[in-house]
């Protein structure tokens, strides 16, 4: 078995959680904070994909 990596863990759960975010932000349909979740959410996606690169190297 592989070790977990607790801060890639935490960085994933972030990642969902800003886009569950999203859809809440749509049903109590405050569109600011369903930009904020949105583009929080793909700018903490891009860091994860950039950490991912950085082991690969």
């Amino acid at each position: 078995m592989k070790k977990i990596q607790y801060s890639k863990l935490f960085l994933a759960i972030l990642v969902i959680s800003c886009f569950v975010l999203v859809g809440v932000a749509i049903g109590f349909r405050n569109y600011w904070f369903t930009a904020l979740f949105f583009v929080l959410g793909f700018i903490l996606m891009g860091v994860g994909l950039t950490l991912k690169r950085k082991n690969r190297s």
